[in-house]
């Protein structure tokens, strides 16, 4: 069976740009979002981790460390560096997992056999502090990822974690978010929302974002 939202991300040891990494270890009491990435040296996943780099300050606030894997090893990452730092103007500041013997991408069923039977496909996990898998995005080898959606994802993850609420189509945070169905009590709803809300529907009740 297959890694699912909710499930376990699975721990592992393997070599990296920056020495060997135990997945839980590195993670400690964080989030992490770990990405893959087909090959080294190539050019859409070159921007990607550029645009993590320059990203990091935004992670840091949201107590995510990110670590991306690529199936080529070590000293072909460390080579691949300085193309990423001078073509993206930044500086790499996580690590790339080496992953030549494919072990994080099969744990992680990173290669799908339909779309290319070597090559992992762009995907993306993001998994919580209890090393849970929170969200899965999975992009074909040909489209760059959207780091701001990831931010998004996770703020809105870390937003419906702590208050009782949903976030609506297009949210953003600031933005007004959706009371939880299963709140039906009116002295609930003003005790837990009390900047108010508007009730569209019975079932569709849109509150100002609760920690803003």
């Amino acid at each position: 069976m297959g890694l699912h939202i909710g499930s376990i991300a699975p721990d592992f040891e393997q070599e990296s740009s920056e020495g060997t990494i135990k997945f839980h270890d590195y993670m400690a009491s964080s989030w992490a979002v770990l990405f893959s990435h087909p090959k080294d040296f190539t050019p859409v996943c070159t921007t990607e981790l550029g645009r993590a780099s320059q990203l990091k300050a935004e992670f840091d606030k949201r107590n995510v460390k990110m670590i991306a894997v690529s199936v080529d090893d070590a000293e072909s990452h460390k080579k691949w560096i300085p193309d990423i730092e001078q073509t993206q103007d930044t500086k790499m500041n996580f690590p790339i997992l080496a992953d030549s013997d494919r072990k994080v991408a099969k744990l992680f069923d990173m290669i799908h056999p339909e779309a290319n039977d070597t090559l992992t496909v762009r995907s993306v996990f993001i998994i919580d502090n209890n090393k849970k898998i929170r969200a899965t995005i999975t992009y074909p080898a040909s489209t760059g990822r959207n780091f701001s959606e990831i931010l998004r994802v996770i703020d809105s993850l870390q937003l419906t974690d702590n208050f009782k609420v949903a976030t609506p189509a297009d949210w953003q945070d600031g933005d007004d978010c959706v009371i939880v169905p299963s709140i039906t009590d009116p002295a609930e709803i003003q005790q837990r929302f009390p900047k108010g809300h508007q009730a569209l529907r019975p079932y569709l009740r849109m509150t100002p974002q609760p920690n803003k």
